[in-house]
């Protein structure tokens, strides 16, 4: 009992001092943010006890072009997904005040290190525990300020299956348009992927670590698995359960690292 007490007066004293003297990297957060940026590790680790986190299929042609479609950025600009042929994309829907709010760094690191055959793009969107409240403006000056972010997001929007959901998502979530799946986005920071030819491949739920084997895999950055670095052992990965597609005479790239 005295151990319990003495680790939660520490854990207590460690977020107040996170709180009251934010980091260098952090002054533009509310408390909030600042506390879930800090038990963001353990949030991915008891994420991954969440079940089955991964659909995926590599076989299904989709009826609708992908390259059709185009979406407004929060910068007002019309951004047009045939100018990606060639690359994987990722697309996320994403949120400023959820405990998944941290993989905006990893994969802004995924960006940075791949974006020559990998494109990423941001949805924010408030459809989750009224976790992104803030204008265009702020979401986009929230994710420079405090996460580098260089990947385009788009303007905020509904993601979730209504009379408003945006566009793109209207494709990834509905199998008559995109060729077989009907998942939409079940919390915040889920990821789909689309191949380089245009086709859907995969969707990974909030708890899949942008950075962790099953998405390295699924994204097809590496044609196997290097070893893990500790902070990413920390995080926590996903079991796997995507079918894989073997790519001949690809060299095996280094650990992304941390």
């Amino acid at each position: 009992m005295k151990t319990l007490i003495i680790a939660v007066l520490a854990l207590t004293v460690g977020v107040v001092i996170y709180v009251v003297v934010p980091s260098k990297n952090s002054t533009h957060m509310t408390t909030r943010q600042r506390i879930l940026k800090t038990f963001y590790p353990l949030i991915m680790k008891i994420g991954k006890q969440s079940g089955k986190d991964t659909t995926s299929s590599l076989h299904s042609k989709a009826p609708v072009d992908f390259y059709s479609l185009k979406v407004t950025l929060n910068d007002n600009t019309i951004f047009d997904f045939a100018t990606t042929k060639g690359k994987k994309v990722i697309i996320v829907n994403t949120a400023s005040d959820c405990g998944y709010t941290g993989q905006y760094e990893e994969l802004e690191k995924l960006y940075q290190l791949k974006k020559d055959s990998v494109f990423i793009i941001g949805f924010p969107a408030n459809d989750f525990g009224n976790q992104e409240k803030g204008t265009d403006e702020k979401i986009a000056s929230f994710c420079k300020l405090n996460y580098g972010l260089t990947f385009p997001l788009a303007k905020k929007a509904v993601v979730i299956k209504n009379s408003q959901q945006q566009e793109v998502y209207k494709w990834l979530s509905d199998k008559k348009l995109n060729g077989w799946n009907d998942i939409a986005p079940t919390w915040n920071f889920c990821k789909y992927i689309i191949d380089e030819e245009g086709q859907l491949t995969h969707f990974y739920n909030s708890a899949v670590n942008p950075l962790g084997e099953e998405m390295r895999k699924g994204v097809g950055v590496l044609n196997s698995l290097s070893p893990l670095t500790p902070l990413q052992k920390k995080r926590g990965e996903q079991k796997n359960y995507s079918s894989e597609r073997k790519t001949p005479n690809t060299k095996q790239l280094p650990p992304l690292g941390d």
